[in-house]
């Protein structure tokens, strides 16, 4: 970790900032700055540093990118569609961290309704990293089919506080039983000569609508890799559609690329299928927006979610709105209280595919 001198510069550059929530202070990297990876956090008074959970990078060619990246066996996990956090326990209190960084108001609310917290009696230094899915959360437009309502946390990896090292695999699974904490499907141990059950699972994976795997050597190098299958690539789609004016084409491109390299590998059948599918994953979202321009006037997509306490639900809104960027807007709905919990509602409103569909409907002119 730095020293006070490094922790200056970071903050000097612009990649550290003091932030605070709930009456304690921390130090969010906004940016990788030398060993310190984007979204740690340092807490003050040296209670905690939580770092930062690594990017993953994503593989197209199954075959040919495991045997490359992987020297020794490897773990292989469902990777579940939805968000990042990192759950903890600092100054007595347990929170969620975002990927970036943040405490997360909505996760940390809803942490009792997830999981047994009383984890962190028995390990007060354990780091739980996990994906929050489901149809009510207030971050992604998608969620895995089997969640019908609500979220549901996924554990997938553990770590300890003060250091950036994941527990091997076998420690990890003995602690998720031995604790009963809710995780994501392991499909076990392998090497690169299984790939025909690898393959398996993945056609399975897809065929029940699923976004991927994730694979995590057994050794100390802990490197790891995700891959998705068509369903998952279409759904990164589907989800992003809306901020088209917004990321680099690559993104776009890289996603149609992975579908067609996944069908491949994979031998997907009915091709015809899967062609109706990627028009479906442009053409419903673009159409929706055309509608609701000439409707409402803006293009925008309404989120629902439940918190214990209205007072997160109203710093879960300070947070958006503070973090939005200029491509996205943040508009506040109805808070009211259902049964025991308190819902919230609000709308993502897309500035750029707004501006354009608004004057190309009013009859501009483009020129090819």
């Amino acid at each position: 970790m730095l020293d006070p001198e490094g922790l200056r510069r970071a903050q000097a550059a612009g990649k550290a900032v003091t932030v605070g929530y709930g009456g304690f202070r921390y130090v969010q990297f906004l940016h990788d700055f030398e060993n310190v990876p984007r979204g740690t956090a340092l807490f003050e008074d040296g209670a905690a540093v939580i770092y930062g959970y690594p990017a993953i990078g994503r593989l197209l060619a199954l075959e040919t990118g495991l045997a490359r990246q992987f020297a020794a066996p490897f773990w292989m996990e469902e990777k579940v569609d939805g968000f990042n956090v990192r759950i903890c326990r600092v100054h007595g209190r347990t929170i969620a961290l975002t990927r970036g960084g943040y405490v997360c108001p909505f996760t940390t609310d809803r942490l009792a309704d997830l999981m047994d917290t009383a984890v962190f009696e028995a390990e007060p230094d354990l780091v739980l990293c996990a994906e929050v899915a489901g149809p009510e959360n207030p971050y992604c437009d998608s969620a895995p089919p089997f969640i019908e309502a609500d979220v549901r946390l996924f554990v997938f990896d553990l770590c300890r506080r003060n250091s950036p090292r994941f527990l091997s695999g076998a420690e990890k699974q003995a602690l998720l039983r031995r604790y009963g904490l809710p995780s994501v499907a392991s499909f076990g141990r392998f090497e690169i000569g299984d790939l025909p059950r690898i393959r398996a699972l993945l056609r399975q994976l897809d065929a029940e609508g699923r976004e991927g795997a994730v694979f995590k050597e057994d050794s100390h190098r802990q490197r790891r890799a995700k891959y998705y299958t068509a369903s998952g690539q279409l759904a990164a789609i589907a989800s992003h559609v809306h901020s088209l004016m917004d990321l680099p084409p690559e993104y776009f491109t890289g996603r149609v690329l992975g579908l067609a390299l996944a069908a491949e590998e994979l031998g997907l059948p009915c091709p015809g299928e899967l062609r109706q599918r990627l028009g479906a994953a442009w053409l419903d979202g673009l159409q929706e927006a055309i509608r609701r321009q000439r409707r409402d006037g803006r293009i925008a997509r309404r989120f629902r979610c439940r918190f214990r306490s209205p007072d997160n639900a109203r710093e879960l809104i300070h947070q958006l709105k503070r973090t939005a960027g200029h491509h996205l807007q943040i508009v506040p709905g109805e808070l009211y209280q259902e049964g025991e919990l308190w819902r919230l509602e609000f709308e993502r409103i897309y500035p750029s595919l707004n501006g354009l569909l608004s004057d190309w409907l009013a009859g501009r002119v483009v020129l090819d």
